[in-house]
C-alpha cells in the first residue's frame, strides 16, 4: 500500500506579503514627475505577487505542492522583472537629477530616493528568499541543495539539535545590510550567483545615495 506524501511545511507568508505591500505603497506614491511606470503597472506586478500566496494558504493538502511549486515559479519572474524595473527606475531618476533637475524639488527627489532605497532593499530581499537553498520550503524539508549563503547560525548546528533555517527576515537582514553597508556583513555569499546579485543590490543603493539623496539634501539645504 503507498503511503500518502507528506504534507509539505510552509513558512509564514505574511512577512512577504507586507513587504510586497510596502514596495506597493512606496512606488504608487512618489511625485509624478519621477514616475516611471505607471501605478497600474505596480499594482498589477503587486497582485500576481500576492496571488499565488492566497492560493497556497487556501489549498488542500493533496494540492498544496502543486500550488507551491506554481508560486514558486510565478513569485521568481515577478520578483525579477521587478528588480529590473527598480533598476529602470532609479536611471530614470538620476537622469531627471542630472539633465532636469529644475523638475523635480529638493523634496521630491529626497522622498522619491528613500522610496527607491527601500523597494531595493525589499525587492533582493525577495530574490534571496526564493532563491537559497532551493526556496523556502525546500530549506524547511532540509532537501539537500547547494546554499547561496552561509549563515553563522546555520553552520553552527550541533550534532543532536534541531537543524536551523533561515526564514525571510533573515534576508531581508541580508539585503538591509549589503545596501547599508556595501559589503558582505555576518552573511558569507557562497555562489557566484549570490555575489552577482549582492553587487546589483550594492550598486543601485550606492548611486541611490549618492546621486540622488546627496541632491536633494544640497538642494534643500541652499
Amino acid at each position: 500500500m503507498t503511503e500518502p506524501a507528506a504534507t509539505p511545511v510552509i513558512e509564514p507568508r505574511w512577512p512577504v506579503a507586507l513587504a510586497i505591500a510596502t514596495v506597493l505603497v512606496l512606488l504608487t506614491t512618489m511625485p509624478r514627475p519621477l514616475q516611471i511606470w505607471p501605478n497600474w503597472l505596480v499594482i498589477l506586478i503587486s497582485v500576481t505577487q500576492l496571488l499565488p500566496m492566497v492560493v497556497v494558504g487556501l489549498s488542500r493538502q493533496d494540492t498544496r505542492m502543486h500550488w507551491l511549486k506554481i508560486e514558486r515559479s510565478v513569485m521568481f519572474s515577478v520578483t525579477a522583472f521587478s528588480a529590473v524595473a527598480n533598476m529602470i527606475g532609479l536611471a530614470h531618476v538620476v537622469w531627471v537629477v542630472l539633465v532636469r533637475s529644475a523638475t523635480a524639488t529638493g523634496l521630491e527627489l529626497l522622498t522619491s530616493s528613500i522610496a527607491l532605497w527601500v523597494s531595493n532593499v525589499l525587492t533582493f530581499s525577495l530574490v534571496y528568499w526564493l532563491l537559497d537553498l532551493g526556496g523556502p520550503e525546500i530549506r524547511l524539508a532540509h532537501t539537500r541543495h547547494n546554499a547561496d549563503w552561509l549563515f553563522p547560525r546555520g553552520s553552527a548546528n550541533e550534532p543532536g539539535t534541531p537543524e536551523w533555517t533561515p526564514t525571510y527576515v533573515d534576508y531581508l537582514f541580508l539585503a538591509f545590510n549589503t545596501a547599508t553597508a556595501f559589503s558582505p556583513t555576518d552573511v558569507a555569499p557562497m555562489s557566484a550567483r549570490a555575489k552577482l546579485l549582492m553587487m546589483a543590490e550594492t550598486m543601485i543603493s550606492l548611486s541611490t545615495l549618492v546621486v540622488v539623496m546627496s541632491r536633494a539634501i544640497n538642494i534643500l539645504g541652499s
